[in-house]
This record gives C-alpha cells, sequence and structure tokens, in this order.
C-alpha cells in the first residue's frame, strides 16, 4: 500500500477520530506542508512504557507513514518478520524492534507522539484513578484528534465506553452486522440507516468516565468509584 498510495494512514477499529487528523497545526502534529523537515513516520504513544515496548512505546492504535524509500523499506523489512512475531507472540513487539533498526541504521525519521500531550489520547488517559484528562475533554478543555480505546478488555467494553462518552454514533441495527445483513428501507441509503446525526448515549458503569452522570449504574471494577 505504502508503494502505490503515498502515504500510510493506519488505525485500529477502537481508534475514534475526532478532528482533522493530516491539518498541519504547527506542532509537528501529522503536519503535511513541511517538506523535508518532515518526520518519516508518526506513531502514537500507547502510555504504558514497559521495557518489552522500549524506547518507542510506538505499539499503539494509530500511526502514520509518509511514501519514501525509507518508509517502504521499513514496511517491506517487517512485512518480512513473521519469525519474530511467532517468537515474540506479539506483533506489536516486533514492529518497536524493527523500528528501531531502522531509526538507528538507516535513517528512519520517527516521532511519537506523546503521552503527556493531549490530542493523542489512549487508555492510558481513559482509564486514569484521577479521571483528570477526562474531566478536561467533556469540558471542552482537551480538543484531541483521536481517542484510541486501548487497555480495555474486549471490543464490547470498548463499544459501551464510546456510548458513555457521548461519541458513539452508529445505530444499533447495524452493530456488528455486514453490510448484507443490514435492512434498508426503501427510499434511504446505508448512510443515513446506520448513521445517528446526534451521540447515542449510553449509561452502563459509573466507575468509567462518562459526559453525563452515571452514578446510578453498576461498577465494571470490584469496588469501582463513581467517576462522578
Amino acid at each position: 500500500m505504502n508503494e502505490t498510495l503515498g502515504r500510510f494512514l493506519w488505525r485500529r477499529l477502537a481508534v475514534m477520530v475526532i478532528g482533522n487528523l493530516l491539518h498541519d497545526d504547527g506542532k509537528g502534529h501529522l503536519c503535511t506542508s513541511c517538506g523535508p523537515s518532515c518526520f518519516d513516520a508518526y506513531f502514537q504513544d500507547d502510555g504504558a512504557h514497559s521495557v518489552r515496548y522500549a524506547p518507542w512505546s510506538s505499539n499503539s492504535g494509530f500511526y502514520y507513514l509518509r511514501h519514501n524509500d525509507r518508509t517502504q523499506y521499513f514496511l517491506n523489512s517487517l512485512l518480512m518478520q513473521g519469525d519474530l512475531i511467532l517468537k515474540t507472540d506479539s506483533h506489536q513487539q516486533a514492529l518497536v524492534a524493527v523500528l528501531s533498526e531502522h531509526a538507528n541504521l538507516y535513517g528512519l525519521r520517527v516521532k511519537v507522539l506523546s503521552r503527556d500531550e493531549d490530542e493523542f489520547p489512549g487508555g492510558y488517559h481513559f482509564h486514569q484513578k484521577t479521571g483528570k484528562y477526562m474531566r478536561a475533554y467533556f469540558k471542552g478543555h482537551n480538543k484531541p484528534y483521536l481517542m484510541h480505546m486501548s487497555w480495555t478488555k474486549n471490543k464490547d467494553n470498548k463499544l459501551l465506553f464510546f456510548k458513555q462518552m457521548g461519541e458513539w454514533y452508529l445505530n444499533e441495527q447495524c452493530v456488528n452486522r455486514k453490510p448484507g445483513e443490514i435492512d434498508i428501507s426503501k427510499g434511504s441509503d446505508f448512510v443515513s440507516t446506520c448513521c445517528s446525526k446526534t451521540a447515542l448515549f449510553s449509561c452502563h458503569y459509573r466507575d468509567k468516565p462518562s459526559i453525563k452522570s452515571c452514578k446510578d449504574s453498576p461498577p465494571i471494577d470490584k469496588g469501582g468509584k463513581s467517576f462522578w
């Protein structure tokens, strides 16, 4: 894809896009007009900073690669690392290892979007015990480009957490359905059938961040205190 399409933008299904990712904001965040000074690869910070994924912690849900010889060689090399993935039992660990090799040996210019900034949050921010980041987010003080619902047990919980955030817009009849399985009424289309114009908010767990009070809901964690 990097060879054919030019730039390569990748995100997990658990990533909710909020802002314009390819906008030049003057901070080096995915800038599209900075010429030779641009980084070759941008990665979201996972937040954990464990030794296994050192030194980059780039094992998260979003990355963006420019089209050039360095990124093409990096992706081709990663594609050939099936044995390393099997040995480590982790495609994420393999990616970090190959990334380090190409940054040090071949001059791949890498930028990790720090967990200490507000624009690219993930599970590290969502599950903070203090709720500091999410409280600021609900007040409109933080304006992220995306939210990666990482550090979460399964996709069912991820969906519920997005609903509590007030950032879920997919109608229920389209959830976990293939396009051919969705009943589209006469005179309608796929988008109008599946996409809601307003957020589909619902409460599920009192101890997880929510845009409205969910204090009457059960906790998901034993002894979990209400976010509100």
